[in-house]
C-alpha cells in the first residue's frame, strides 16, 4: 500500500515538473514573461531617451538661434535647417496627430494617395519633400535668400505632411521642457557686429502671438492631413476658410483635380478677367513636370452647368483667352505643341458640353486667322487630334463651314 503511495506521489511530482517545463516553453510561466516585458521595456526607454536628447539637441539650436536676427534695417541671418530638424518635427507631428484623432494610413494607401495629389515629389536621403515656389526643382533647399522656407515635407514613415516648421511654432517648448528657459534667458539679444552694425535678436519667448501662430500651425497640421488622408468633410470646410493658399495649389499647382467639392470651390472663386489671365491659365490645365499638360475637365464642367459662369468663361476664352495663347509674344512659356492641345482641347470642349454657344463660328474664326498655313491642322493631325472623342469631326466642320478654309484635298 505504501509503495503504490510512494509511486503515485512520484507520478504527480513528475506530471507537475512536466507541466511547468511546457509552461515555460509556451512562455506562460510569469517570470520569463517578466523578463520578456522587461526586455521590451528597455529597447522602449532607450529609444525615448534617444528621442529626448535628439529633441532636447535640435530645440536648444533653434531656441539660441532666437526667431530672428536683423540689424537696423532688416533680416541678416536665417536658421540653417538640417535633416535633423525636420526629422524631430516629423516625430512632434506624429504625436500631435494621433492625439487629434488622426488614422494613419497603410503603406500603400498613404503613397498612393501622395501620388495622386502631389505628384512628382523629390527626397533628400530620409527626407522626402516637395518645392512649393518649384515643384519639379529636385536640389533640395531648406529656405531661399529671403529666408521663406518653400518646403512641404512628407515623412513615408510617419504617414503625414507638414509645412517646414520650427518646433516653437509647434510645441510648447516652455512646458515640455523646462530646462530650455535657463538656456533662453542667456541668449544675447543685443550685440555690435565685427563691422560696427547693431545687432537684435528677437527671442521666442518674446514673440506677443505665437501662442496664436503655435494654435494655427497645429490646427493646419491636422486638417491638412485628416482632409488628405482621412477623408474628413469637416476639415475641409475648415481649410477652405483658413488655408485657402494651400487648397487653391492643390488644383492650380498640382493639378489634383479628383475632389469635385474643390474645383467648385476653386471655380466659385475665379473670376475670369484678362487681367487675370496667368493665375486662371493655372485653374484651367497643369503643366506637369514632364511638360505634359493636363485640363482640368472637371472644374470646366462644373461651370458649364452655371449659366452664368459659363457666360462669364465663355466670353473670357473667345474674346481674351483663345487670343493671348495665340499672340507669339504671351510669357506663358508655351511650345507650339502645347499651345495647340490647349487650344484644341477648350475649342472643343465648348463645342461638346456648351451648345448655347455658336462654337462653329469661334472655331471657323481661328481657323481662318490662325490655320491660314494649316500649321495646327497638321498639328492636331500629328497628334491623333489628342484622342479626344468627335474633335477632328468638329474641326473639319469648322474649317469648311464655319468662316475657316478647308484642308488641302478635303
Amino acid at each position: 500500500m505504501r509503495k503504490n503511495i510512494l509511486k503515485n506521489g512520484v507520478l504527480i511530482v513528475l506530471l507537475l515538473a512536466l507541466y511547468s517545463c511546457d509552461k515555460v516553453k509556451k512562455g506562460e510561466n510569469s517570470e520569463f514573461e517578466t523578463l520578456d516585458e522587461k526586455t521590451e521595456i528597455i529597447d522602449n526607454d532607450n529609444v525615448l531617451k534617444q528621442n529626448v536628447i535628439k529633441n532636447t539637441d535640435v530645440l536648444t539650436r533653434q531656441i539660441q538661434f532666437g526667431y530672428s536676427v536683423s540689424n537696423d534695417v532688416t533680416d541678416i541671418k536665417h536658421y540653417q535647417f538640417n535633416n535633423d530638424d525636420i526629422e524631430v518635427l516629423e516625430n512632434e507631428c506624429s504625436k500631435t496627430l494621433l492625439s487629434n484623432g488622426y488614422k494613419f494610413p497603410s503603406d500603400e494607401a498613404f503613397n498612393n494617395r501622395v501620388n495622386n495629389i502631389f505628384g512628382t515629389i523629390h527626397s533628400n536621403k530620409s527626407i522626402s519633400y516637395i518645392n512649393l515656389f518649384d515643384v519639379c526643382k529636385k536640389t533640395a533647399s531648406f529656405s531661399d535668400s529671403d529666408g521663406f522656407r518653400p518646403n512641404i515635407f512628407i515623412s513615408k514613415s510617419k504617414k503625414l505632411v507638414v509645412d517646414q516648421l520650427l518646433l516653437p511654432e509647434i510645441i510648447n517648448y516652455e512646458e515640455l521642457y523646462p530646462t530650455i528657459k535657463d538656456i533662453e534667458n542667456k541668449v544675447n539679444t543685443k550685440f555690435t557686429s565685427n563691422n560696427g552694425d547693431n545687432i537684435y535678436v528677437t527671442r521666442w519667448k518674446d514673440v506677443s502671438d505665437l501662442d496664436q501662430q503655435r494654435k494655427k500651425n497645429i490646427q493646419t497640421l491636422v486638417a491638412r492631413n485628416m482632409y488628405l488622408f482621412n477623408d474628413s468633410k469637416a476639415h475641409f470646410e475648415w481649410l477652405i476658410l483658413n488655408d485657402k493658399y494651400f487648397m487653391r495649389s492643390l488644383v492650380t499647382t498640382f493639378g489634383n483635380y479628383d475632389d469635385k467639392e474643390l474645383n467648385k470651390w476653386v471655380a466659385d472663386n475665379t473670376d475670369f478677367k484678362k487681367d487675370k489671365i496667368r493665375e486662371i491659365s493655372k485653374v484651367i490645365y497643369n503643366q506637369k513636370c514632364d511638360d505634359k499638360i493636363k485640363v482640368n475637365y472637371p472644374l470646366l464642367e462644373i461651370i458649364a452647368e452655371d449659366l452664368e459662369k459659363a457666360d462669364e468663361m465663355y466670353s473670357f476664352f473667345r474674346y481674351d483667352y483663345f487670343n493671348m495663347l495665340l499672340d507669339k509674344k504671351n510669357n506663358l512659356e508655351l511650345t507650339f505643341s502645347q499651345k495647340a492641345e490647349i487650344l484644341a482641347r477648350l475649342h472643343s470642349f465648348i463645342f461638346s458640353n456648351m451648345k448655347d454657344y455658336s462654337e462653329y463660328k469661334s472655331m471657323g474664326e481661328f481657323a481662318e486667322n490662325y490655320d491660314n498655313d494649316n500649321a495646327y491642322s497638321k498639328e492636331f493631325k500629328a497628334k491623333n487630334y489628342y484622342n479626344i472623342p468627335d474633335f477632328e469631326k468638329q474641326w473639319k466642320e469648322a474649317k469648311q463651314e464655319g468662316d475657316g478654309v478647308p484642308l488641302p484635298g478635303e
